[in-house]
């Protein structure tokens, strides 16, 4: 047995033990689920009052009991009707409602000493002596099954590692992500903000840093898209209703979508872009001659997504995707989708992510389409990716209703990964859209058509590039690359000649002209993550020169600034 099934086995095991602690010191407390996940675990909880911050290191002490105790997980199975029976004797509502959802007929429950009981599959390990190290790691809210008319429950999250020094790295590396946190960065910085009350939840106002920040992206995408043999196209924002039910949208994602009226005509706001890239397509007359035709679009989107998932930048209501989509022959498939595969990590390496994930998402429960060409698609997925040499894991059942998809997933400064470009392959909305193209024998033929983004959401990308970078963006994307500082009023004159000359050379540089002194402009200019400072007094008007600062290193001395342009050049260039 792998090392990360042993560690989601003993934090499943953790959690039980967490929920034994609180039913302990609360026996009123009503349990809800317990899980572990990608970096601890959590357990829900209903209870009258508010678990208080301080209540953690109380829950610690019981735990820390139980484990001392050395409690064996014992395992029972029992027909459903008895489980019900025993949670309803119990008052465990939650566990109820669980157990009469399940189609099963026999279930297994779990104990640990002689009062707690808990609904199970488990596994779990074979006692609670085996857990050594853990910890309480913070209290927050949650909609039972994520549905916000349910009640509000409260979720206690903790962690559990094999050894201290396990625990101790994880703790710092999350220390390190709340200084990183775009949320808190990204309003500092000048970047977005998220006007909850006045604006809506979900809905992204870029200030003038930010919205500077995501034109350097999308002019590199613009530009790396039709190096790419890629055709610019835009789409509505809204689109007539019986479009989305032609694409399957309206039976499949409706529950995620906007919906309004015009004219006794029913609208929805448009959550993906690929049905008017359909009508784009089918709006001439193909030949295979043409094929492949790539489309993008940086192209903005709107989900409803619930409050309670939204997370900054990282799950919002309203984002730009740097969506394309290919339609090719057959013939062409696996040479298009190891073009994206490149594309990504070409994209990748600009802005400063070395390593990647990969995954391959299969077919749904729910579908369209034949699944003789689902298994096509997936094929063609898979031996794109072995072609590369590139390895993979299997993520069953997650692929989109039109078709299977591979995710490619970064990794930050941090290990932690965030999932960005992804590339369906779809037989099925081609055939829905009676989409063709004249092959070269004369007949009528149906296009695969490849769905891809590279980035993926804007809005993400820029959260992840945030924490990736902890604000600080290498020279070619900071929205301000220069600040100059006069010494005084007498230095004005000449800081605007050097940032005429910056400007000219398509460098982003401001002068800080306000009355304060330069210890204060310094250090404000550092707090803003800066990447250079030049310093202009009396000394470099005479000698027609600047005083350098760079971020992270300091006074790089004094430089002629036509000299010091050509280096800034390179440094951009070279993306570092």
């Amino acid at each position: 047995m792998d090392y990360q099934i042993d560690l989601d086995k003993l934090r499943h095991s953790c959690s039980h033990v967490m929920a034994q602690a609180v039913k302990k010191i609360w026996p009123s407390a009503k349990l809800a689920i317990g899980p572990s996940i990608a970096d601890g675990f959590y357990y829900d909880f209903d209870k009258a009052e508010p678990f208080a911050p301080e209540d953690l290191e109380k829950i610690e002490k019981e735990m820390g009991q139980i484990i001392k105790d050395d409690l064996p997980f014992i395992r029972e199975e029992l027909e459903k009707k008895e489980a019900i029976k025993l949670f309803k004797k119990l008052k465990e509502d939650y566990k109820v409602e669980l157990l009469e959802d399940l189609p099963e007929e026999k279930v297994t429950i779990y104990k640990t000493g002689d009062t707690f009981i808990d609904l199970c599959r488990g596994p779990h390990i074979k006692s609670t002596g085996e857990i050594k190290v853990f910890e309480l790691l913070s209290i927050a809210g949650a909609y039972w099954h994520g549905i916000e008319t349910n009640p509000m429950l409260q979720r206690i999250y903790g962690t559990c590692f094999e050894t201290k020094d396990e625990l101790d790295n994880y703790l710092k590396v999350q220390e390190e992500a709340k200084k990183r946190d775009h949320r808190k960065l990204g309003p500092q910085l000048g970047l977005f903000d998220i006007y909850y009350d006045l604006a809506g939840a979900g809905l992204v106002l870029w200030h003038p840093n930010g919205a500077m920040l995501r034109t350097i992206i999308e002019d590199y995408e613009k530009r790396e898209h039709l190096k790419r043999g890629y055709e610019i196209v835009i789409t509505p924002h809204v689109l007539k209703v019986d479009l989305w039910k032609k694409s399957g949208h309206y039976d499949y994602y409706k529950d995620n979508m906007y919906f309004f009226e015009i004219e006794n005509k029913e609208y929805a706001v448009k959550p993906m872009n690929c049905p008017g890239h359909m009508l784009i397509y089918k709006s001439s007359l193909r030949s295979y001659r043409d094929l492949p035709i790539r489309f993008f679009e940086l192209g903005t989107v709107y989900r409803h997504e619930k409050s309670g998932v939204l997370h900054g930048l990282l799950r919002v209501r309203g984002f730009t995707q740097d969506d394309a989509h290919i339609f090719c022959t057959q013939e062409q498939v696996k040479d298009e989708i190891k073009k994206v595969v490149d594309f990504v990590f070409d994209a990748m390496k600009d802005f400063g992510f070395n390593e990647v994930g990969i995954e391959i998402s299969t077919r749904p429960k729910k579908f369209i389409g034949a699944e003789s060409d689902w298994d096509k698609a997936t094929q063609a997925l898979e031996e794109s990716l072995k072609e590369k040499n590139l390895s993979y894991k299997i993520n069953p059942g997650d692929g989109a209703f039109y078709g299977p998809k591979i995710d490619i997933k970064l990794k930050d400064a941090l290990n932690r990964e965030w999932q960005c470009a992804t590339i369906q392959c779809d037989f099925a909305l081609p055939e829905k859209f009676d989409l063709t193209y004249v092959d070269s024998d004369g007949k009528e033929k149906r296009p695969i058509m490849l769905h891809r983004v590279i980035l993926g959401s804007l809005e993400r990308f820029i959260g992840a590039l945030i924490e990736h970078y902890s604000g600080a963006f290498p020279l070619w994307l900071a929205p301000k690359q220069i600040v100059i500082i006069p010494v005084k009023d007498s230095a004005l004159d000449y800081a605007k000649k050097v940032e005429q000359e910056l400007k000219a050379e398509d460098l982003r540089v401001e002068i800080d002209g306000r009355n304060e002194t330069l210890n204060k402009k310094i250090r404000e200019a550092e707090m803003q993550k800066i990447p250079y400072l030049f310093i202009v007094g009396d000394k470099e008007i005479s000698e027609e020169t600047i005083a350098v600062r760079k971020r992270g290193l300091g006074d790089l001395g004094a430089k002629k600034p036509k000299d010091f342009i050509k280096d800034l050049k390179l440094e951009i260039l070279s993306k570092k």
